[in-house]
Parts: C-alpha cells; sequence; structure tokens
C-alpha cells in the first residue's frame, strides 16, 4: 500500500527544486489556481508582480545613478570654470571677487566671504574663537554664535566651512557659511575647499 505524500513535503520538495517544473510544461498545464478576488494570487501573477517590483527597483537604482552622476559632472564643470577663472585673475581683488560670486552664485551656498588679515588680526580672532588659523588649517562644523558672528559678522550662520590661505605677510580666510546647522557637519566637503585653497595660495604666492 502506497504511502500518502504529505503537501508540507511535496511543499518543502518543491522549495528545494524551484527548477521541477521547467521541464514538465505538460504538468504545469493541468493544475489549477484559484483566481478569485479574494484568492492567492496564482503563479503567473505572483511572477508578473515580482518582475514588475524588480523592475521598478532597477529603474530607481537607474534613476539614482543618471542623478548622482549628473551632479558629479556638473561640480566638475563648475569647479573647472571657477579655477580657470582664478588663474585667468591680474589681482588680488579680482581673485577675491571671482570666488565670492562663484561659491555664492554658482554654488549656491548661503554666505561667503574671502578675506586677509595681517598676523596680529589673527591673533585676536584666534584669542577670541579659540580656533588655530595656521597654514592648511580648515575648520568645518557648527560652532557657538560668537565664533560665527566674530567670523561672518552675520548671527544667522549656523554651520561652517573655513580653510585659511597663507600668503607672504598675509593670511587669508575662505569663508563658507549656511542657515542650516547641520549642513557642513561633516568632512565630505573639505575635500573641494582643500582644492579651491591649493589654487589660490600658488596663485597668490606668484
Amino acid at each position: 500500500m502506497s504511502k500518502e505524500l504529505d503537501p508540507k513535503d511535496v511543499e518543502l520538495f518543491l522549495l528545494d527544486n524551484l527548477d521541477f517544473f521547467e521541464s514538465r510544461e505538460s504538468l504545469v498545464g493541468e493544475l489549477k489556481f484559484k483566481h478569485s478576488s479574494a484568492s492567492a494570487a496564482s503563479i503567473l501573477e505572483r511572477q508578473v508582480k515580482k518582475l514588475r517590483e524588480e523592475h521598478k527597483n532597477l529603474m530607481d537604482l537607474l534613476s539614482s545613478f543618471m542623478k548622482t552622476a549628473s551632479t558629479n559632472e556638473d561640480l566638475f564643470n563648475k569647479s573647472k570654470d571657477l579655477t580657470l577663472e582664478i588663474l585667468d585673475s591680474a589681482t588680488k581683488q579680482e581673485i577675491i571677487n571671482v570666488v565670492e560670486s562663484s561659491f555664492s552664485n554658482d554654488f549656491k551656498v548661503d554666505k561667503c566671504s574671502f578675506e586677509f588679515y595681517k598676523n596680529n588680526e589673527i591673533q585676536e580672532i584666534e584669542n577670541i574663537t579659540g580656533l588655530s588659523f595656521h597654514k592648511g588649517a580648515i575648520h568645518c562644523g557648527s560652532f557657538s554664535s560668537e565664533k560665527m558672528n566674530v567670523l561672518f559678522k552675520d548671527e544667522s550662520i549656523q554651520s561652517m566651512v573655513v580653510a585659511v590661505v597663507v600668503i607672504k605677510n598675509e593670511i587669508g580666510l575662505l569663508k563658507i557659511g549656511s542657515f542650516d546647522r547641520a549642513k557642513y557637519l561633516g568632512d565630505e566637503d573639505t575635500t573641494f575647499i582643500q582644492y579651491i585653497r591649493d589654487i589660490l595660495e600658488v596663485k597668490l604666492t606668484k
């Protein structure tokens, strides 16, 4: 007498052998499924739904990739234009104007200023803010309103990136501020600023 199969055993077998029906098309044709709205979806309906979800995920991923690529290309082009404008500038004041205009209009930062100080002026700012503005220094993040006000003269600035540009007997501070307290909390924005800082130092020390 043959042993009656347990449906659970059949289910487990099919789960372990997902290609079972590939070579048994005639059997697939004999299978019966419920199609009422209250019943579970048929295998075909489930496959179509799965394919649609995979297609949507793929399109979302592709869209994200294209958006990132477009953003990177836009940043590259703006950086190139700023670099060329800096190198083409004839005077220090012209460089200051180019930098402030580019960051404000092209990179859409809330506030940008590029100012130069004598050593004694920098020491005074260091004493008030507790920040060191030595060669190569970059400060990034959200600081006290007192420090922000000293550097930007603007109480609405909530976070900042400040890069030190050293030339001869002056020290320049490239200051970029945001109204968003969380805008410059990480150091991901400093690589680009370092790049611009290095170009400015090379150009201004010639």
